[in-house]
């Protein structure tokens, strides 16, 4: 049986789940996981365990992560992402320059509140599953990293740039708190993941190209 893992290049509009489910339908796979949601919205690299490769999963979640992101700032939404409904519009009154020294001062150590909508568990359902109820739950602030944010551009009312950080993230959480640290409410609109630990988007196949060929078997694995 043959075990390991695929780098996927996961298109946006596919839930991570969907995605590994047509992965396992198409090449008859017994069992399979991927290491890290992507929402819908966003696309990029997703890395899945196939059979005895998925209980790598708590090593490869605890990997730090690469990102290519875009916000919109003037518009906060539900959800943080451009598939919330909105819930305010503001003015952008900052400059260029400030919203670029805005932006640097998320590099380093600090705590992050995770989005409303987002599989982060309370009571052993996920918060997105509350909050489509009615139900918003706030959970406690986590410790998050953000090692370093590159190839900043600012263009009218969005802002773009590549991202590293460490687990547990929320590109979506930065968007929102960018937007309100600038008092005109932010939030995201495109996001691709470019890299988990040493594995990169380049790499990756996409899900209706991917074959058993591509997979990196387990005695071939480094991290």
């Amino acid at each position: 049986m043959n075990s390991g893992i695929f780098l996927i290049n996961k298109d946006k509009g596919l839930s991570s789940n969907k995605a590994i489910q047509k992965i396992k339908r198409r090449l008859d796979i017994k069992k399979i996981g991927h290491f890290g949601t992507l929402d819908p919205l966003a696309e990029g690299l997703l890395v899945c365990g196939i059979n005895k490769g998925t209980k790598l999963s708590e090593r490869f979640l605890n990997l730090d992560k690469s990102y290519f992101s875009k916000i919109m700032l003037g518009i906060q939404t539900t959800t943080d992402d451009s598939e919330g409904s909105v819930i305010e519009e503001k003015k952008i009154q900052v400059s260029e320059e400030e919203i670029i020294e805005m932006i640097k001062t998320f590099v380093g150590e600090s705590k992050q509140k995770a989005p409303f909508f987002s599989a982060l568990k309370y009571k052993g359902k996920p918060l997105y599953k509350h909050a489509r109820e009615g139900r918003l739950i706030e959970k406690e602030p986590r410790d998050i990293k953000i090692y370093k944010i590159l190839n900043i551009v600012v263009e009218n009312a969005f802002v773009s740039f590549e991202i590293s950080c460490s687990k547990g993230t929320y590109i979506r959480s930065i968007a929102r708190d960018l937007g309100d640290k600038l008092g005109c409410g932010g939030h995201l609109v495109e996001l691709v993941r470019l890299s988990q630990g040493k594995f990169e988007l380049k790499d990756a196949k996409k899900v209706d190209d991917v074959q058993m060929s591509d997979l990196i078997h387990l005695e071939n694995l480094s991290f």
